[in-house]
Parts: structure tokens; sequence; C-alpha cells
């Protein structure tokens, strides 16, 4: 079912791919609640969004409960990177201005199951991109889950999905340039600070830094943000009669203001 999904009348092209302007990971999660909800309600095209912030590590809601989380949040931060915890599954990810993220969104349909969904970005990612992208759980990357990207046993993105009334949003990171072992480096020396080595009922991942790289490291190329931008916004073309681009409505403002305090206040709970 993954081919019907990605064919669209039209998309609606969200860019909010500018880190100088979209300084804060913080609303991003309420935008896309927001346009799956409006996705969802029939309001909006289907809806690609592609957003890059500055230095943030997105943290996940057990990485909230570690025994040492304030710790490992002042060390990330003396390493210059804000954090935020998300309202979507995983754990932590970095970000930077390395790193595309893209979330595609879709009225929920009782074709496209959980897995369905995954196999949608999957489908997307490897049309873009010309080599062979393996998914499979990277155990010792940061953030591992059964569908991991990888060229040659190194990851470069991971994949989460949130739903919300009749909408839903399947979100991909990308680390396009820089070096991923680094990045990995930084999570794994965050978890050691936030764990201490004490025993928790969650199980943390024991990271191996050199499992992660970027797509300008495996590939071997000079890509760019603008580049990978560029080639989803002509293959959603290929897969679409029109791409459409215009700004909140006034209902998905509402939306997304509550949405936005929700994150706030679960942040300051955390």
């Amino acid at each position: 079912m993954t081919l019907s999904i990605l064919h669209q009348p039209s998309y609606r092209i969200v860019d909010h791919s500018d880190p100088d302007v979209y300084t804060s990971a913080l609303p991003s999660f309420a935008y896309d609640d927001t346009l799956a909800t409006s996705v969802g309600a029939g309001l909006s095209p289907a809806t690609a969004r592609l957003w890059v912030h500055p230095k943030t590590v997105v943290l996940g809601i057990p990485d909230s409960r570690l025994p040492y989380i304030q710790e490992g949040i002042d060390f990330l931060e003396k390493k210059g990177y804000n954090t935020v915890v998300r309202n979507s599954g995983g754990l932590a990810v970095v970000l930077d201005e390395g790193v595309l993220n893209l979330s595609l969104i879709y009225k929920e349909t009782k074709d496209v199951s959980i897995h369905g969904g995954y196999d949608v970005m999957v489908d997307f990612i490897r049309s873009i991109i010309d080599t062979d992208i393996d998914v499979y759980e990277i155990t010792q990357s940061y953030c591992p889950g059964d569908y991991d990207l990888s060229i040659g046993g190194k990851k470069f993105a991971g994949i989460s999905q949130r739903r919300v009334k009749g909408g839903f949003a399947v979100q991909v990171y990308l680390d396009v340039t820089g070096s991923g072992e680094e990045q990995a480096q930084l999570i794994r020396e965050f978890y050691d600070i936030a764990k201490r080595g004490e025993e928790t009922k969650f199980t943390y991942p024991d990271i191996e830094p050199s499992v992660m790289a970027s797509l300008n490291e495996l590939l071997e190329e000079s890509l760019t943000i603008q580049k990978i931008t560029d080639r989803i916004k002509n293959k959603l073309h290929e897969y679409s009669d029109e791409l459409l681009a215009y700004p909140l409505t006034e209902q998905e403002e509402e939306w997304l203001d509550k949405r936005t305090k929700q994150m706030i206040k679960r942040n300051e709970k955390m």
C-alpha cells in the first residue's frame, strides 16, 4: 500500500529548513501534531514538512527518567546543545545544521498499518538516495530501532511515527553532513553521565560511535541540506500533480498554540 499513499493529488510543503529562523526544536513536534490533525480532518492535503534546527539533542520520554538526567543535560548544555523532550517514540537524537528532518503527513486509513507507515518513509528515502539502503536495527547506534537506515552497516537515519486524531506523521532524521561518529560519541557520553552505570528498568543503548555516519561520509559526495531538500521536493512532484505552500490557517494556529503549550508544560515537568 505504500505506493498508493505516496501518490497524492497534491502535497502541501511546509519548509522550516532555515535554522537561523527556526531556532527552537520545541515547537516542531507541535507543528507535526497540528498538521496531522488538519490532514486527518480533511482541512489540508497530504503534507511534507522539512525542518532543521541548530545544535539540539532531542530526548525521548525514557531519557527523562535517567537517574542523573540533570547532570546529563548540564553536560549537553556545556557542549553548546539545547535539549527538548519530544512527544513521539524513541530515545536521544542529535540535531544540528547538517541534519535534515522530514515529516510526511497523511490522513489515517485502515489500509496503512503502523508498519505500513514506516514503510512509506523507507520507500521515499530509497527513491531519493541512489544506493543500497539496509533497514534493520543498528543496536549500538543512538535511538536504535527496527527502521534504522544504514549503508554498509553504518546508520545515517532513523524513523519515528506519531498518530493523532485521524492523521499520522512519519518522521525521519537524515544525517547529511558532518561526523556521525562525533554525534554518537556525544550521546554515549551523555548516557555515561546520566546513568552512571546504575541498573535501570529501561534498557538504554550501549553506543559504539563507529556504527554511525553522515551521508557525505558514506557516499563520498558533497551533499548539502539544500541539495537533499531539492531532491525531496522534486520527488514529491513526481508523486503528485502539484505542490502547494501556504501559511497555517486560523484553525491550525489555534491547534498549534494548544500543542505548543502542551510541549512546554511537558518539558517543564521533565
